[in-house]
């Protein structure tokens, strides 16, 4: 039920984000790598899309994920219980939107993330960044090259522009990711953007215990 559900909003929101636009299926398809008859049947019928198909929709038509994946409201209070969310899985993470929030000129995407052993999750890139924080195994993610290792209660932020890869240590990893984009999907902020106010990181530099891995 919760996966038809999900469909309908994604079938309702792709159309709508591809007509205003002004973009046809056949240019949708050449921009994001996925076959016009795919979009034709996403558009018309609830399915079951990939991370990968997701976050190629949302690249070429230049939103966040979750606005494709969500339906608008604000609510003074939102409760979200996961066993009514879909699931985007890939061969080894599954992502499960809880939350799309508006704040000034960004646009922050929560989602408890799950990341299965045995297999890496490889992402060319997408604009925005991403925030990850590790509640329970351990977790190696960023650049393929020199990824970082993260424990339970670890944070870090990045440039998700470039590839990245997740992938588990020892056994399977939950988390919570946060991605950040520019309200208007447009150009990137300068960098620098992961940082916090002086005070605040200074005290953080003290306690870091992150751990950059060699490739």
């Amino acid at each position: 039920m919760a996966q038809e559900k999900a469909g309908r909003i994604l079938a309702t929101n792709l159309r709508m984000l591809r007509e205003r636009a002004g973009i046809t299926l056949s240019e949708l398809a050449r921009r994001s790598g996925i076959a016009k008859g795919t979009l034709s049947q996403l558009e018309s019928r609830p399915g079951n899309p990939t991370i990968e198909t997701v976050f190629s929709l949302s690249n070429a038509l230049g939103v966040p994920v979750s606005s494709l994946l969500t339906e608008q409201s604000d609510p003074d209070v939102l409760l979200v219980r996961s066993s009514g969310l879909e699931v985007l899985s890939s061969n080894a993470v599954d992502l499960r939107m809880l939350r799309r929030m508006d704040v000034t000129d960004r646009v922050l995407e929560l989602y408890d993330q799950r990341v299965r052993p045995g297999e890496t999750q490889h992402s060319e890139g997408h604009p925005g960044r991403e925030h990850v924080v590790v509640i329970s195994g351990l977790l190696r993610v960023g650049p393929p090259e020199a990824p970082y290792e993260l424990e339970p209660g670890d944070y870090v932020c990045f440039a998700a522009q470039k590839p990245h890869i997740y992938e588990t240590v020892e056994g399977p990893v939950a988390s919570v990711l946060m991605l950040e984009y520019p309200a208007d999907a447009g150009p990137e902020a300068p960098a620098g953007s992961c940082a916090v106010p002086n005070a605040v990181a200074n005290t953080a530099a003290k306690g870091e215990s992150g751990r950059k891995l060699g490739g």
